[in-house]
């Protein structure tokens, strides 16, 4: 490219952003003088829709247009193109949570088959859609399951989140108690539940508001029970290239 090229070239990406950044500062300035106890807005930005910016707080999305004007709060951006959710694949980058970074010295453990691909489920014993996953996690072939306890329902969940961890094979009577309703044996001798406290911490941190919520090895982080379908699926786009 000449120089005279790239200098026009430079000259339009700077005149381009001055642009975004005047527009981000006029939706922010008239959002807050709509809205004086709007939450605090982490991030303006442009999407694919012309005339159209995304507003993220948190992990949460919203939708304005370019004067700060009105808000839509609740939906999703879809590129029927492609048939594509963008607003869902914005919030799967959003909520990503390493699968290196789980603390999985705190998990339940089960391999199933070879074990060979990965899964960390957060579950809380009195859900019962956690429950109805179980069945459907039982079934998975080759994968090892890290069972992250999240009681997060009320006192009863703790308690009983701690009965469990504290038996002899904890991810043998979870699986007992989410499937069969057998209720786990009671434990001898004083138990460390620690895991249970930081699993909570880290589900906090996280934004993990709601149980089950699952992370697959590729980082994608989904909200709420899955098909056994569905989970395959899944389980197989977030294995890593090979090689």
């Amino acid at each position: 490219m000449k120089p005279t090229r790239l200098a026009g070239a430079l000259l339009a990406a700077t005149l381009l952003m001055a642009s975004a950044l005047a527009d981000e500062a006029v939706i922010r300035r008239n959002i807050a003088q709509h809205l004086p106890d709007f939450p605090k807005i982490d991030e303006v930005s442009k999407t694919p829709m012309p005339g159209v910016w995304e507003v993220r707080i948190g992990a949460d999305l919203l939708y304005t247009d370019a004067e700060g004007s009105y808000l839509i709060e609740g939906g999703s951006i879809i590129d029927a193109r492609n048939r594509t959710n963008l607003t869902q694949q914005r919030i799967a980058k959003l909520t990503a949570i390493k699968f290196a970074d789980l603390p999985l010295k705190d998990a339940m453990v089960i391999k199933q088959g070879s074990g060979a691909r990965k899964l960390a489920v957060f579950g809380d014993p009195n859900c019962g859609y956690c429950k109805r996953l179980e069945r459907d996690l039982a079934a998975l072939k080759d994968v090892t399951i890290y069972t992250f306890i999240y009681p997060v329902l009320g006192a009863d969940s703790d308690a009983k989140s701690r009965a469990i961890w504290c038996t002899k094979d904890a991810m043998a009577n979870w699986r007992k108690w989410m499937i069969d309703g057998a209720a786990p044996p009671r434990a001898m001798g004083e138990c460390n539940t620690g895991a249970i406290e930081r699993n909570v911490a880290f589900g906090r941190k996280h934004r993990i508001n709601g149980t089950p919520a699952l992370v697959f090895e590729d980082g994608v982080r989904v909200p709420g029970a899955m098909s056994a379908a569905d989970l395959e699926k899944r389980l197989v786009e977030a294995r890593p290239p090979k090689g």
